[in-house]
């Protein structure tokens, strides 16, 4: 399985999730990790990824490269989200099976749910109703990417797993306003009007929404554990076509209780208004992260800690954000 030998191939390893994964495989030792920036190797191009695989030997391969975004982004640029999302992990997948790799981890979110599931959402509510329409390109790209991992799982004998994490926040976020998630878009507008001295902040949606938030850190370390799991301790708690993992904290809370969270965190002393013509998204999203406790890994961060964590990260490095 994953030792200190293993080389691993972390795509994605700039972003958020990536760089997370990078920091929690140095930690356990494992420093042969190969790494390319967008430059260096565009995922989208099938050759030159089958090209990267062929000169490379890898023992196991991340794949945390996306294109990602909120509402505002998946609602602005719906065929670049499912087009980029599609081709990034068909070339790699398939790639990597051409080169003998037998072992991969695809990285998902918890939008491949339908809109209406009943909650929390467990594995086997995918593809049993609609999605949330403000992100289904992006949802489609995923579902396809665990069906791809599934499918090579079956016909080729691989070991290519999936791990659904819910919103996910922390150091290395994306913090522009035009397209980041709700926590980042949150902490940067309490933070720039408490600067300006602004007396509101203005919040999409109702507040009446709930979400489940992870940080980083826990999403990184659940991934390296599922990378680890001998095959009859993660073969004993999936199916064949059903094997994703949620990963989540089972708990969630309102968009206005995160608001105001999110308001302290900052010490901002103005006024919260929120948006109603704007839109809240699925009414819940909260995941059934069974699967995942019964193998043996849950979430360490409280939503508090995590977030004062995140602020200071925000504040070291806000002037190149």
């Amino acid at each position: 399985m994953l030792d200190s030998s293993s080389t691993v191939f972390v795509a994605g390893h700039r972003g958020m999730v990536g760089s997370a994964i990078v920091r929690k495989l140095q930690e356990q030792g494992i420093t042969n990790l190969v790494m390319r920036t967008h430059k260096e190797l565009d995922l989208t191009e099938q050759q030159a990824v089958r090209e990267f695989f062929g000169e490379n030997k890898i023992d196991y391969v991340v794949l945390a490269a996306a294109k990602v975004g909120g509402i505002h982004a998946n609602n602005s640029y719906p065929a670049e989200f499912i087009y980029i999302n599609l081709m990034i992990q068909n070339n790699v997948i398939h790639e990597a099976w051409r080169a003998g790799i037998q072992r991969l981890l695809f990285l998902g979110s918890s939008c491949i749910y339908p809109k209406m599931a009943p909650q929390p959402m467990n594995e086997a509510s995918l593809l049993t109703g609609e999605l949330e329409p403000t992100n289904e390109p992006y949802a489609v790209a995923k579902i396809a990417g665990i069906k791809m991992c599934e499918s090579y799982n079956r016909q080729y004998g691989t070991h290519y797993r999936s791990v659904m994490p819910t919103n996910l926040y922390g150091p290395q976020d994306n913090f522009n306003l035009e397209n980041s998630h709700v926590v980042p878009a949150l902490m940067r507008k309490f933070h720039d009007a408490k600067i300006a001295d602004q007396p509101s902040v203005e919040v999409w949606g109702t507040g009446k929404a709930y979400r489940e938030f992870l940080h980083v850190d826990d999403m990184a370390d659940a991934s390296v554990f599922v990378m680890g799991l001998n095959d009859d301790a993660y073969e004993a708690n999936i199916r064949p076509m059903n094997s994703h993992i949620n990963v989540g904290t089972g708990e969630d809370i309102t968009i206005a209780e995160l608001a105001n969270l999110v308001k302290e965190v900052v010490d901002y002393p103005g006024e919260i208004v929120f948006d109603t013509t704007k839109p809240d998204g699925a009414p819940r999203k909260l995941l059934d992260v069974t699967r995942l406790k019964n193998m043996g890994w849950q979430a360490k961060f409280g939503l508090k800690e995590g977030l004062t964590q995140t602020y200071q990260w925000f504040q070291e490095n806000e002037i190149r954000i």
